[in-house]
Formats: C-alpha cells, structure tokens, sequence
C-alpha cells in the first residue's frame, strides 16, 4: 500500500475542507452528487430518516449503519472505524452496521487526496473527523428528545443508542428520535470526549467482520452472484507489449459449456456457464502470440541497466552538510551495493471482476482499494458517464496494494461491452502473478562512516529503480524526485549532519510497477538499517547501543528502543547458531523497533525463533488489531526476504504460482510478540505496513549475528544455500 504526497492545490483544498468543526464530513453529503441522491432517495423508500453526513444512516427502527469509505482486506478497518463512530455516536459496537461506501467524492481519504484505501491512513485520516461526525450526530439526537420533553439539552444524556433523562427517569431510543433529529441544525462545533471517558477507544472488542468470515457469509469480489452472469476466464499476452495473433474460435465453442470468445489487441476471454468450460474452452482456443520488443528481455539485462544508471548522479532529495567530505574523514567507512527483487503482491483473492455494460450505464462488482479510480476505469473503456456507474465494492482476499490500480478492471470492461450480459471474469492464479504490476527492483549504492567516537561521518545514499508516483500519480512528482523511492532514506531516525540522498530513475521495459505493502520504507529502512548495522560490527559496537546514540535526539525512538532491549532480553547469551538483529524505523508516523531472533543450521536452513516489536503509534484505537497487524506484517515482510522474488527470461515472468513464488507455512512462523508503547498525546500513526517495514533488516541483521554472513540482496534463503522447497 502507498502513501501519496498531495499537491499544494489539493492540500489547500483539503485543508480548507477540513476546517472548522468536522466540517469535511458534516458537509460531504452534496445532493447534487448523482449517486448520493440516489442513496437518499433509497434511504428514504426504506424508511431512513436520519442522515446527518455522508457517514451515519440511523433508521426508525434504530438501525445504525456506518457508510465505510475504506476497504476491508483483512486489516480490521470496518472494526476500528466503527469504534471511532460508536464512541462518539453513543452506540455500542454491536449496534453498527457497516456499509461500503461507493465511488464519490464525498469519500475522499485526505491523506490521499481520493478515495482510497492506502497508506496506512484510514486510521489517520478518520481519528478526529470521523468522531466529530458521531459527536455531531449525537448532539442532534440529544436535541431533538430535549426539544420534544422540553428540557434543557444539557440535562440530557445518551449512551447505548438511547438519550436518557435522569431526572425523571425517561428515555427515547435514536431510533424514536430519527425524525426529530432530521430537522435539527448539524452543530457548527462540536466537543470531542476526553480520553479518560472512553469506553470503547482503547479496548479489543470482536471483530465485527469475524462471524461472517467464519462462517463463510462474508462476500468478497470473487463471490459475485448476479442473475444471468456468465464466467469468464482471461489470458493476456505472456510478454509486455505483444499482442494476439491467432486462437481457434471453433474448438473453444466445441467445449462444452462455453458461450463466448471475446478478444483485446493483447489478451482473450472464454466465457462460460461456468468456470471449468472457461478454463477447458482456453485450452482448446490455443492462443498465440507475438511477443514485441521484449521477447528477449531477461532480469540480468534489467539489472545490468539499473547498475549502470546507478553509476551516475541522481535527482537530490536530501542534502545536509558535505557528505562526500565527511566520509574522506570517516574513521570507519563502509560501501555497499543493496539490492531488492521485483515481488509479487499475490494475494490470496486473484484478481476478479463481475461487470454488467448496458446502453445507460454500468454495474461493477468487485473488490478495491480505489473505487472512483475503478468507476474512472470502466467509463474511459465504455464511453459511459461516470455517474452512471455504479461499483459495488466487497471485501477483498488481500490487496497489498495490487488493488490500488484498476488497470484489471478497464481489461474486464474492454471485454464485457461486447456482450449484453452480467459477466464475472477472472485471472486464474498463474495469470494473477504473471501478469501483476509489480514492487520496483532498486538498486542502492551506499557509503557510511563513523567518527572515531562513534558519531555518523558522511552518509551517501543513492537509490536506483522505477518511480510507481511517475506512472499511478504524475503531480506527486518533484522536479523529477519521486517521494516514495526516497522515503525511509530522506528521514532516518538518526543524526545526520553530513547527508547526500538521491534518486536515479530507471524505468524496466518488460514489467509495469505498482505499489507494494510498506512502499518506500519497506525498500530504504531495510538499506539503512543493515548500514547501520554494518557501521556498528565494524566499529565493535553494539548494535542496539549504536542506535541509542545516533537517534538521542528522538525521545520516542528511545522509548521503543528501551521496551524491545527488555522484552527481548537483547544481550543475553545464545546458543551456537542463533543471532539476533535489530531494525528500527519511523514509519506511517508509527515508531517500532523490532528485534529477531534465528538459528542457522550448519546446512544453512534457517529457523524464525521469535520476535519482539516494540510499537509507538501514539493514541491506541484497537489494541488486538494493532498486534495483529505487526504479526501479520512481520510475515508477510519475513516471507519475502526470505524467498521471493520475480525474474524474467525471455521477456516472460517465470514464477507462475505457489510452488515457485512460496509463502511461509505456519510450521516456520516464529512467535513473535507485540509490545504497545502508546503515546496518548502524540500524533497518531498508521499500523497496516508498518510490521512488514521491520521483517527484512531485523532478519538480515540477525543472520549476519549468527552467521557472521552480511545479505545484501533479498531474497535470503537461497544465499545461505537451506532454501526448502
């Protein structure tokens, strides 16, 4: 997932939005916009009354729902969203519904600058607006039972979905009040609770997405059932840039079951009853192709490229003092060549979309992590106005950020304004990794130094690969500086008088890039902290002591630092083998320090042991959520520095499914243990990425601790020769 910077335009228009009062959310809901008049209109044939935003629908009958703008993919949003809302509103947790919201401006993430679902924001970006939504609703609840026992509103309470009247004892619930709520004025100020008078903030209620989950109600994008609808399956030229030169049409509609061949300059459909005709019906279609301009291109050519761009100087995102001086006066000095793969997002949901094209307008099911980009996607295929297009938006199987492009859904609609019918076509597994946009190859080159007391003297950092902002959001761009290529390597935690930070794009032929979980951070903490790492071996410090030091200026840095030493019992004495690293890292406007601990085994197999994060993320919404995102982070990030990586061979992507593009398996996970240093005063900072920044420098500073091995390149496991199949 990414974070985008937003242009000065936008952030103006943004900050102004947001000004005064929650006014961003109390003054979304825009009647002009076609579809939120539709939901009104619906709302109202429904007998919903009041809607005081864009965000809360509370009925007659006292059904309160949520209208989520952000997309559920297993993070736990739709549970600590609705905390923020039920805290304010008055509700209790299992009082809220919640609803995916569609595509519409009145949804708009202000980190993001869109809708979307990205960045590890949405807590962010709803910590205090969405709260003044709740607390605004309720204030109109509260005055609208004053009004009608004509009592002062503050003799009135609200708690639990209902205002009381402690006085004499009465009571109405939202659900008596929706009517009388409709007409009161939505308050120009609001008064957010204090800290101390939450009761749900703080806590670790259920899930709210667990029922469903587990029982198997829950619908995600690929669980589409429209009347009518057929399957499709898609193959796309194997290579970048080749297109279709041939199929039999004949044999594939000889296949039982099959109903259609539809066909783009670059890919083919088979549309069946079902899925197996459509798979059965591409097999006999047989397509061919010709491959283009890449169909010799391997990743020793990408690589080869890249090194050399990397030999020259690049755009300047950092420059303090005089770097390549101080590192001619460094008493220890170390340069290095970091490198890091192309990866695959490869979610467990492939990549599915259910699409209905008609003469007046669309419908499309599916799951993402940017519906006005998808609604965008199916207009610029179709001609269709993008008011009339309708995305219904589902929980999804996993983004990672793959979700964050609709290029997969402009293909869908390219090939169902052929037919007149609903249609659900998907990438089989194979076709979901091949043909993923994915995480930039870099290419780093670094030079470090000390002082003889152990201060940073000289640090040089020149990173070299694909800029994703360039292609996915060009006004990001800065005087040809890419943000995200740069980030975690512009802003270190350390002191750094003498610094030299650049970027050198050099844009692969063959392969589309896109975001990946942890984007930036996930690429240069990974460089910077192995770096660190290295300075401290070679200067016979240790590791941890080291960054105590050169991050004393940052108190929280230290408060993490503290917590991870202790829990961790970093120090202590190991047995043959076993090493332990440390990462630590400012990210998402979250701090953590991570320590893990390996064994190495003479064969070189490596065994996870366990690991101990330390995580300041300021105010803490839903504790067993944040846990549960650095776990799941941490082996997401472990999977792919110890196995993964995209290469290619004659222009075509050679991992094609699990067996050659591997995930961890539950038996090689270590335990690994969440330590929460909140802070209730700090700005608060995002979780979902921040797990999985940690996972690769933590693990290569820990083999180097029992190896004495420094990995450089990711990924690992191969390197020390115990990669298991």
């Amino acid at each position: 997932m990414k974070l985008k910077n937003v242009s000065t335009s936008r952030r103006a228009l943004l900050g102004a939005a947001l000004s005064g009062g929650g006014g961003f959310l109390l003054s979304a809901f825009l009647p002009g916009l076609p579809l939120l008049k539709a939901s009104q209109a619906q709302d109202t044939a429904t007998g919903v009354v009041f809607r005081p935003n864009a965000f809360i629908r509370i009925t007659q009958q006292g059904a309160v729902t949520l209208i989520m703008r952000y997309a559920e993919m297993g993070q736990g949003i739709y549970t600590g969203i609705s905390m923020l809302l039920a805290e304010e509103l008055g509700v209790t947790l299992d009082q809220v519904s919640v609803e995916a919201a569609p595509a519409d401006p009145a949804y708009v993430d202000s980190v993001a600058g869109e809708e979307e679902t990205g960045g590890s924001s949405s807590t962010r970006d709803s910590w205090i607006p969405l709260r003044e939504a709740g607390a605004a609703a309720r204030m109109m609840l509260v005055a609208a039972a004053a009004q009608i026992w004509k009592v002062p509103e503050s003799a009135c309470q609200a708690r639990d979905g209902r205002v009381f009247h402690p006085a004499d004892e009465r009571s109405l619930a939202y659900g008596e009040l929706a009517e009388a709520a409709m007409h009161q004025p939505v308050p120009a100020k609001v008064a957010l609770k204090p800290a101390s008078d939450f009761t749900l903030i703080g806590t670790s209620p259920r899930r709210l997405d667990t029922k469903a989950k587990t029982n198997g109600s829950a619908q995600f994008g690929i669980d589409a059932q429209i009347p009518g609808m057929k399957i499709g399956r898609i193959m796309a030229c194997p290579v970048k840039g080749g297109h279709l030169t041939g199929y039999n049409r004949d044999a594939a509609l000889a296949v039982p079951g099959v109903v259609d061949v539809l066909t783009l300059p670059d890919a083919i459909a088979i549309i069946g009853e079902h899925m197996w005709a459509a798979i059965k019906g591409m097999e006999a279609a047989f397509p061919q192709w010709e491959y283009g301009p890449n169909a010799t291109t391997s990743i020793g050519d990408i690589v080869a490229r890249m090194k050399k761009a990397s030999e020259q100087s690049g755009v300047v995102a950092v420059k303090n003092g005089n770097a390549l001086e101080a590192l001619k006066q460094a008493h220890t000095r170390i340069d290095a060549v970091y490198e890091l793969p192309f990866l695959a997002h490869a979610p467990l949901e492939p990549i599915n979309t259910t699409v209905h094209i008609r003469p007046d307008g669309a419908d499309v099911w599916v799951g993402t992590q940017v519906p006005g980009r998808a609604r965008q996607e199916v207009a610029d295929a179709t001609g269709l106005r993008p008011e009339t297009i309708a995305v219904h938006n589902h929980l999804i199987g996993g983004g990672f950020g793959r979700r964050l492009d609709s290029n997969s859904i402009g293909q869908a609609s390219h090939f169902a304004k052929q037919v007149s019918y609903p249609v659900k076509l998907i990438w089989t597994r194979e076709e979901d990794i091949t043909q993923d946009q994915f995480r930039p190859y870099y290419y780093d080159r670094i030079s470090a130094g000390l002082t003889q007391d152990g201060a940073l003297s000289g640090w040089h950092h020149r990173t070299t690969g694909s800029s994703v902002t360039a292609r996915w959001y060009p006004e990001g761009m800065q005087n040809g500086l890419d943000p995200d290529a740069v980030e975690g390597a512009a802003q270190t935690p350390y002191a750094m008088p003498d610094q030299l930070v650049e970027f050198v794009r050099d844009e692969p032929d063959a392969v589309t890039t896109l975001w990946w979980r942890g984007v930036g951070p996930t690429h240069n903490v990974f460089v910077v902290e192995s770096m660190i790492d290295e300075l401290a071996h070679q200067s016979g410090q240790d590791p941890l002591a080291l960054r105590k030091k050169l991050a004393a200026h940052q108190p929280r840095a230290l408060k993490v630092l503290d917590e991870v030493e202790k829990q961790s019992g970093w120090g202590k004495e190991l047995p043959p083998g076993h090493g332990m690293g440390i990462a630590l890292h400012y990210s998402f406007q979250t701090w953590a320090a991570t320590v893990m601990e390996v064994a190495v085994e003479k064969n070189g197999q490596i065994r996870l042991v366990q690991a101990h994060s330390a995580v300041d993320c300021g105010p803490v919404v839903f504790p067993d959520g944040i846990v549960a995102q650095i776990q799941g982070g941490l082996i997401f990030g472990l999977t792919m520095a110890l196995y993964n990586e995209i290469t290619l061979k004659d222009g075509r992507v050679e991992q094609t499914n699990f067996h050659n593009y591997r995930m961890m398996r539950l038996n090689e996970a270590p335990d690994i243990q969440v330590h929460l240093v909140s802070d209730p005063d700090a700005e608060i900072g995002g979780i979902g990425e921040v797990g999985t920044v940690a996972a690769a420098p933590a693990l290569a500073n820990a083999l180097f601790a029992a190896t004495g091995k420094r990995l450089r390149r990711i990924p690992f496991a191969k390197q020390l020769g115990g990669e298991k199949a």
